[in-house]
């Protein structure tokens, strides 16, 4: 998992990855390998956590895109994005994942750092890439969503996959289940499978943010 973009990668600027196993000592070796002069690497045992850190991610790097593309300012996007993050982080909690704690660390057995939680890198620094990059193809289908085009057109010009727009219906989904509340990533599916209008999801957003 990230934070990290493969173009950034190629251009051999310093960048973080996280390696997630069951079998901590193994994931180790693995990233071990993966370590040059500009490419960090971290592990830890949170396997669902992180899969479910980087769905979500998507979702709401789609919404910032879509907020970008309805002219909010800065000020409107750093609220929905820490919004975003909390409420990521009450739908993993409520999921049962427990790295959720911001502050709160145990000491690595292995590595003797701070054990990981959502605010770490792979949770929250994946989440800000992923909504501010340029090189974000979720940021990007969002905005164009946001400018006006349907889902279907904004398909055909973008030549990669937004995976935000096919994981905010399945977490929709998973959600019915696991019932978090998710006023932000509700409306985003909303927006991208009910042909909500854009700016009225918005403005259902605007209405939950703190």
């Amino acid at each position: 998992m990230g934070p990290c973009h493969a173009e950034e990668v190629a251009a051999e600027k310093l960048s973080y990855l996280t390696f997630s196993g069951i079998d901590i000592s193994h994931a180790k070796r693995i990233a071990d390998c993966f370590v040059t002069e500009y490419m960090n690497t971290s592990v830890n045992d949170d396997v669902i956590g992180v899969q479910f850190a980087a769905v979500l991610k998507n979702i709401y790097a789609l919404g910032a895109g879509i907020a970008h593309g309805l002219e909010y300012g800065d000020n409107f996007l750093s609220v929905l994005i820490a919004n975003c993050a909390d409420e990521m982080a009450g739908f993993l909690r409520k999921a049962g994942i427990r790295n959720m704690d911001v502050g709160v660390h145990a000491e690595d057995r292995l590595t003797h750092k701070k054990s990981p939680n959502y605010a770490a890198s792979v949770y929250l620094g994946d989440l800000l890439v992923t909504c501010y990059s340029l090189f974000s193809r979720n940021r990007t289908f969002g905005n164009m969503i946001g400018k006006g085009y349907s889902v279907s057109s904004a398909k055909l010009e973008t030549d990669m996959v937004a995976e935000g727009y096919y994981a905010s219906e399945r977490i929709f989904s998973i959600n019915k289940k696991v019932q978090a509340d998710m006023p932000i990533a509700g409306a985003i599916y909303r927006i991208l499978w009910e042909n909500l209008s854009p700016r009225e999801g918005f403005k259902r957003i605007e209405d939950a943010l703190i």
